[in-house]
């Protein structure tokens, strides 16, 4: 006969049990739907990765009333006279409209319409021949040879302006070589290979490489410097793609790492002592002789993943938060002041304490403690997560507040990472590690120029041409 004890302590074994297994049921449903939730507005995704998803508008900027289009008040634009055309075609009638005489050129002109139309020359390729020629002397019949230029060194070459239209296509656009080789053809008629393209890019990237390491010098001098990376593919095998830029330099670096490893290799960061404004990725904490900014957009994103899964309003309020702080730092700039009043200081430390004692209320530890991980760590909510992050890195996160050099966000860094995607984009992954460090070398080259408000054009012709044009660089 069974033990009605023994049934009922084993029933409620089997009930505490179900509810264990439960609770670990509902919380894995709970990431799922999380997962499933993500897009470029709440998380690290790029927006690539939105494509099928219908998206909320979760922005907080309000609408305004002005129309679209140009507003009033605003310069218009539109094509000019040139002062002096290049070539002036008359179109004089031969006879008259009415009597049908003819007009010669004894008739008078009692006015001219003018009309002028901007066009392209007729693309063709130049072929110089240079002759080196031999002079005997008369006085002592000595035989002396002229020289060729030093850039002419083969009996017939391509010129210092086909190999920088090649580097512009395909650094500047991301044409791939063969792309590039049809549009030559196709343009002028110059059927280059591949193969000889390709080297045209190494042999600019070799002579960029000291400029490339003036650049990242430059960095170190730099208040703020903003760095960021992102994956992409070398010869089929994953890498990553480092980037330390400020508002006057872009410098990249090929790494096989996305760690300390791959940062000390590159060897910016371990030597530079301003701010460096990043992502909150693990790596960068690493360097404590500098101070650190974190980027704001991300925490944004992080903040309306939270404020989605319900039940957070502190996060909708630290979104607030965040940007009046920003609207305020942009006033304040605006009228020309270097820093915010102590009032308006104390204002924005005194209301972020009181939203990160909520956020941590709000998600306080289970009653048996934060279980753990499969590393042993604790494996805490997201929500959780976030407001430790907020309470550790108060400092990091109103840096904007605190120094007005420091910017709200990381985005620069983002723009500057970019054109690697864009690249992947348009001609794939690279073949080989000396085209990754090509590009990179030959793209901290005009990211900087284009800061600088420098011609890409002239300074690409000038790497063949000479003298090489280079950004400016700090006072030694």
């Amino acid at each position: 006969m069974i033990n009605n004890h023994d049934e009922i302590e084993r029933l409620k074994r089997e009930i505490v049990e179900l509810r264990k297994a439960l609770e670990e049921a509902q919380e894995t449903i709970k990431e799922l739907r999380s997962q499933l939730a993500q897009n470029s507005g709440n998380s690290h995704w790029p927006s690539s990765r939105d494509k099928g998803k219908k998206r909320r508008n979760k922005s907080l900027r309000q609408k305004s009333a002005k129309k679209a289009g140009g507003q009033a008040g605003h310069e218009g634009r539109t094509l000019e006279f040139s002062a002096e055309p290049d070539r002036i075609e008359s179109h004089r009638p031969e006879r008259c409209a009415n009597c049908q005489a003819p007009l010669d050129a004894s008739h008078r002109l009692p006015g001219t319409e003018r009309r002028q139309v901007i066009d392209i020359p007729p693309l063709q390729l130049e072929v110089v021949e240079h002759q080196v020629e031999t002079v005997v002397c008369d006085c002592c019949g000595h035989l002396t040879t002229g020289v060729f230029p030093s850039d002419v060194t083969n009996p017939v070459q391509y010129g210092p302006r086909i190999k920088a239209l090649t580097v512009y296509l395909k650094h500047e656009h991301f044409v791939p070589y063969q792309r590039t080789h049809d549009l030559l053809c196709d343009l002028f008629g110059a059927s280059i290979s591949p193969g000889t393209l390709e080297n045209m890019v190494h042999q600019a990237a070799q002579r960029l490489q000291p400029v490339a390491e003036k650049i990242k010098t430059a960095l170190l001098t730099e208040k703020v410097v903003h760095f960021d990376e992102s994956g992409f593919y070398i010869g089929g095998e994953r890498q990553w793609l480092h980037s330390a830029g400020s508002r006057r330099w872009t410098f990249y670096a090929p790494h096989r790492l996305r760690g300390r490893n791959a940062t000390d290799a590159i060897d910016i960061l371990p030597r530079f002592h301003g701010v460096a404004q990043h992502d909150h990725w693990a790596a960068y904490w690493q360097y404590e002789q500098c101070d650190h900014a974190l980027c704001n957009a991300h925490l944004l994103r992080d903040l309306n993943a939270i404020e989605e899964d319900g039940n957070q309003p502190w996060a909708t309020r630290f979104k607030h938060l965040l940007l009046a702080a920003k609207a305020v730092v942009a006033t304040a700039r605006n009228n020309n002041d270097l820093s915010l009043s102590p009032d308006k200081l104390a204002q924005v430390e005194r209301i972020y304490h009181r939203l990160v004692t909520a956020a941590l209320a709000a998600n306080p530890p289970p009653p048996g403690g934060w279980p753990k991980g499969q590393r042993g760590r604790p494996r805490k909510t997201k929500a959780r997560n976030l407001a430790e992050r907020l309470d550790r890195y108060r400092r990091q996160i109103l840096a904007f507040v605190y120094d007005f050099n420091v910017p709200f966000d990381n985005n620069l860094a983002e723009r500057d990472i970019r054109m690697l995607k864009v690249q992947q984009k348009v001609s794939g992954c690279f073949r080989s590690s000396v085209g990754a460090v090509a590009f990179c070398t030959i793209r901290s080259y005009t990211s900087s120029l284009r800061k600088q408000g420098l011609d890409v054009w002239s300074a690409l012709n000038s790497i063949f041409l000479g003298p090489l044009i280079e950004p400016a660089y700090p006072p030694v």
